[in-house]
């Protein structure tokens, strides 16, 4: 498969460059009608990135980020030529906390989780399968195809940069993949599974993750099915796994966080906010695209507090009052940060806002779970 950086002849050297071939010599404010293509590597000499041009040269400062930006996978990170660094950076461990906290409330829903060390060490082999390997397949294999809009909104990312070849970047596809169904399967092992539960959920997991990002379905074209997909992969799959290891899922739960997962639809638009440009251009229409950047706003924060409104009320009618009480009460912050963030700004404040409301929901999910167990 082609990229827009395979379409060129790229020249690797220890300096940052960026070169733009343009088709004609229209006023600058016509920049986007242009065919463009940038080459982004680290700078060590100088905190400046320069972009060339057939005319001129631009000189700009660069952002000055930290090395642990860019092993988490955080957008903006520094380029590293370190490989343990590279393979890391496009696993994203930001993005495994989530599943972790998934496992953890399907123990809790369960009922049947107990603090001792064989309880542990398998809640955390169920973490290792859920983050690291199926979590760092699916942001590698959407890295593989996102590598032409990442080449537009984020061209230091490790595939359209060029810092790790094509053979590694499927290499550790299939390592990451084949690494977390075969965990899945020893844990069905131990949980004396009749039934591969845990493996069937890896497997769906794996093959939903694959068609969210690949074509000819690639989900995430629309803003509605790739949402969804997300929210469903990030809430249910982890929490029905730790359920399924350590009890019994039942249809009601497989109800429950299904719902739960319109939030998490909810917080996937959060992340389109950053992508409108790129997205405008390769023609995906993400729900800031398609419904423009005031009106997406306004989905995102209806899916996510209707959706916890939602399940408030069923703890409330399900006996479970102070548990209900106890998630109404941890809206609030998140309330207050989609005033102070998201409504006032999405792009300018997409980060700063799930730093600061997500830990209150996510806190929400365990309340749910802990009244769900008994």
């Amino acid at each position: 498969m082609a990229t827009l950086l395979n379409n060129n002849n790229i020249l690797s050297n220890t300096t940052a460059t960026a070169t733009a071939r343009i088709s004609n010599h229209h006023d600058h404010k016509h920049l986007c009608r242009r065919r463009l293509v940038i080459r982004a590597v680290a700078e060590t000499d100088s905190n400046e990135v320069k972009y060339q041009t057939k005319d001129h040269k631009i000189e700009v400062p660069a952002t000055k980020v930290s090395s642990f930006n860019q092993l988490l996978g955080i957008r903006g990170a520094a380029q590293e030529t370190e490989k343990w660094k590279i393979h890391l950076q496009l696993m994203k461990p930001i993005t495994w906390p989530p599943l972790v906290w998934g496992v953890v409330c399907g123990a809790a829903a369960s009922g049947n989780f107990h603090w001792n060390f064989e309880d542990v060490v398998v809640s955390i082999a169920c973490m290792t399968m859920s983050g690291p390997f199926l979590t760092g397949y699916t942001q590698t294999i959407n890295d593989w195809y996102d590598r032409e809009i990442d080449a537009i909104n984020e061209p230091y990312r490790p595939i359209p940069s060029g810092a790790i070849s094509e053979t590694e970047v499927i290499y550790q596809i299939w390592v990451l993949l084949l690494g977390g169904l075969g965990l899945a399967g020893l844990l069905d092992v131990w949980a004396g599974h009749t039934f591969p539960v845990v493996f069937s959920l890896a497997l769906g997991g794996s093959l939903l993750s694959y068609l969210y990002s690949a074509p000819p379905l690639k989900l995430k074209q629309n803003g509605w099915t790739g949402n969804l997909a997300l929210g469903a992969s990030y809430i249910c799959l982890p929490w029905w796994a730790g359920q399924a290891l350590f009890g019994t899922l039942t249809h009601d739960m497989i109800v429950l966080t299904l719902i739960y997962s319109i939030a998490g639809f909810g917080i996937g638009i959060v992340n389109d906010f950053k992508s409108i440009e790129g997205d405008t251009k390769l023609g995906l229409q993400s729900i800031p695209v398609a419904f423009g950047i005031n009106t997406a706003k306004w989905i995102c924060v209806g899916a996510i507090n209707i959706t916890q409104t939602t399940i408030a009320g069923y703890l409330l009618g399900a006996a479970k009052p102070y548990h209900a009480l106890v998630l109404l009460g941890l809206m609030i912050p998140q309330g207050f940060f989609q005033i102070q963030y998201l409504l006032k700004d999405p792009i300018k404040y997409d980060v700063k806002y799930q730093a600061c409301a997500q830990p209150f929901f996510v806190m929400g999910l365990l309340v749910t779970a802990l009244a769900v167990s008994h």
